[in-house]
């Protein structure tokens, strides 16, 4: 005769755990608590000389817009280098990074996004996998009207007003949300 172990499926229940105010996923057997974070976005406003780098989404959400290079940080990896790591996997960028440039706070998708100033090391750039294309392009030739997101015409407009600067702090959402 075997022995089989048999372990029990978990089963979630939306409830108020004890010492907690919000309604959470728990685990009826155990009372382990599934909490459900936003998620955290880095990226950054590359330039070269007095060009932004921008690229074409090759995927969804906005796919054919204009983005910065942007992505949701990875475990174990500091902000920094994952801004750095977009910039690579979307646009073959190498990046310095040079300030935080701004925190925003996209709470109907469950984002905080965390946006650098930097430099590009080279103005050598391709598209990644997941960038139809890729472009330096002065201010005045920006696709506004084609960009993916909110926040990078935020990003855009906050970088452009710390031209010149060290040192500032960092930028939060625009209370006009434009």
């Amino acid at each position: 005769m075997t022995r089989k172990n048999y372990q029990l499926e978990p089963q979630f229940e939306r409830r108020i755990p004890d010492g907690d105010d919000h309604e959470r996923s728990q685990c009826t057997s155990c009372g382990f608590v599934d909490y459900q974070n936003p998620k955290i976005v880095v990226g950054s406003v590359a330039t070269w000389e007095d060009k932004y780098l921008l690229c074409r989404r090759a995927i969804e959400p906005r796919r054919g817009f204009w983005t910065l290079p942007a992505g949701f940080l990875e475990l174990g990896e500091t902000a920094e280098k994952g801004a750095l790591r977009e910039a690579w996997e979307e646009a073959r960028a190498r990046l310095s990074i040079n300030q935080l440039l701004a925190v925003y706070s996209v709470p109907h998708i469950s984002q905080i996004q965390l946006m650098f100033c930097a430099s590009l090391e080279t103005p050598d750039i391709s598209p990644g996998p997941e960038s139809e294309d890729v472009m330096l392009v002065a201010w005045d030739d920006i696709p506004w009207g084609e960009t993916a997101f909110s926040s990078v015409v935020w990003a855009l407009r906050h970088q452009r007003q710390v031209v010149g600067k060290k040192h500032f702090p960092p930028f939060s959402n625009p209370t006009d949300n434009r």
